[in-house]
């Protein structure tokens, strides 16, 4: 190999974070870390407590003391810290819901705290999308509301609380993933506003966070004809050069999203959309997924390298990408802040955030929860707890439950009404509304008990459902105490 093939080698590897698996460092992280390895990425399925995670961010600082260790850490719906047990603090549509800045600013501080703690550098969050259309999949609850001023003033204030404690903040999904109903997982989500449109609605988050000083913003896998009609923004220069960088301003580093994912990896492959991506303006490539072992590592350095030596790729681009990821590894060595956690104002921010429909309340006595186990969007962990009988029969004693899902038994009406039978009824659904299922099982319910009470742990509905309808504004373990303290008057 040639120096000059050593040195791309090099500036390759610093702006990749990959992913892996394991709750401690394979061996080929750690040689890959020795070599210049500049990032990592973790998931749920690298963190088993606290302890253990601070282990292993000091397992992978041993190797190389600069990495960028980042983690998908929202805090709401989608957790990893949390995804055994379910978050003890609300997600973005409840901060939005509580409308306080303050307290978005506090929520955020207490996750930089944590996050800082167990030696994470960079967080893939927040979500900074204005989720104006309703049947959005991929958002909802991750968004803060859909009024673009809303949801500027608690991106800002959720950057400023979460770097307070040395941890890089990364608004996402540019230049906005909440007008689409397409999952960038499996496909490029497309994006249909004009220029202007976009100005009004999408785009003032980030420039909020902008002015917050965010240390990172993540691209979508976004068909956004206004500005491209062939390349999803994460490989288009026009997106991330001219808009972000020249028009808006940002100096940070630019992330990809999954780089795995299929918006931009089934028609180019997953090192031509991670030069493609670079050559665009994006700084540092996450890859994680379904592709999390040295292969891929592999594969990504050796079509960065190859592109440079093709000309494809700028030398002078790359270098100027790696030189990024350096600068922020140097920011959180410089910005590292010990703030303590402030745990409790998690669920105080869960409480602040339920509201109220409707009279009835609170329980009399024991209840009978049924549960309509409706799926989750791909980023939420799909095997993380949720619910509010587990929390509503801590609070009250006898409180009886059953799930219902897609393809329920024959009888399960008749045991759900027999198991109610002289007691409360209480209908938890999450996204109930977007369930044909889930709507026709809650409404067969209430045909037969319109006493019932019913819970909602994602987006409210536009018209309250039921004689008492309680929305909690998210699914998190802490939305769910606060929905049971309701439930039994001891809120």
């Amino acid at each position: 190999m040639t120096q000059l093939d050593s040195d791309l080698a090099l500036l390759a590897d610093t702006v990749l974070q990959p992913g892996f698996v394991g709750t401690s460092a394979p061996d080929w992280v750690r040689r890959r870390l020795g070599r210049g390895l500049g990032g990592v990425a973790l998931y749920s399925r690298n963190v088993a407590d606290r302890e253990q995670t601070a282990e292993l961010t000091a397992q992978l600082r041993a190797e190389n003391p600069d990495v960028v260790i980042a983690i998908d850490e929202e805090a709401g719906d989608v957790t990893r810290l949390d995804a055994r047990t379910g978050s003890d603090r609300p997600g973005n549509l409840a901060l939005g819901a509580v409308d306080d800045p303050d307290l978005t600013e506090a929520v955020a501080r207490d996750i930089g705290a944590d996050l800082a703690a167990v030696g994470i550098t960079l967080n893939y969050a927040p979500t900074v999308d204005v989720n104006s259309r309703p049947e959005n999949v991929v958002i909802g609850v991750r968004s803060f509301g859909a009024d673009p001023a809303l949801v500027a003033r608690h991106s800002a204030a959720w950057v400023r609380g979460l770097q307070a404690a040395g941890v890089a903040a990364c608004a996402k999904h540019f230049p906005g993933h909440g007008d689409t109903v397409e999952d960038s997982h499996f496909d490029a989500a497309r994006v249909h506003a004009s220029r202007e449109e976009l100005a009004a609605t999408a785009l003032p988050p980030f420039t909020a966070a902008i002015a917050a000083g965010v240390r990172a913003i993540m691209t979508g896998h976004l068909l956004v004809t206004a500005y491209d009609e062939e390349l999803p923004a994460t490989l288009s220069p026009v997106l991330l050069t001219g808009l972000l960088r020249e028009r808006l301003g940002f100096q940070g580093l630019i992330v990809t999203d999954g780089i795995e994912m299929a918006a931009v990896a089934r028609q180019w492959g997953v090192g031509g959309a991670a030069v493609r991506a670079l050559a665009a303006g994006a700084d540092a490539i996450c890859v994680g997924g379904e592709y999390k072992n040295e292969g891929i590592v592999g594969l990504l350095r050796n079509s960065i390298v190859t592109a440079v030596r093709e000309g494809a790729l700028a030398q002078e681009r790359l270098a100027d990408a790696a030189a990024r990821v350096r600068a922020l590894a140097r920011w959180g060595r410089e910005a590292a802040a010990d703030l303590g956690r402030t745990p409790e104002v998690g669920l105080a921010a869960a409480r602040r955030a339920v509201r109220v429909t409707g009279s009835g309340l609170p329980l009399a006595g024991p209840a009978h929860v049924v549960e309509l186990d409706t799926p989750t969007g791909i980023a939420v962990d799909q095997s993380m707890p949720w619910g509010v009988a587990g929390p509503l029969a801590a609070l009250l004693a006898g409180t009886t439950t059953g799930r219902v899902g897609p393809e329920p038994e024959p009888d399960w009406l008749d045991a759900a009404l027999a198991a109610a039978d002289g007691r409360a009824l209480v209908v938890v659904g999450r996204d109930a509304a977007r369930h044909p299922w889930a709507r026709q099982a809650r409404a067969r319910l209430l045909a037969a008990r319109p006493d019932a009470v019913v819970v909602e742990l994602g987006m409210p509905e536009p018209e309250p459902v039921g004689s008492v309808y309680v929305v909690t504004h998210g699914g998190t373990r802490a939305c769910g105490r606060a929905a049971a303290e309701v439930l039994t008057g001891r809120h």
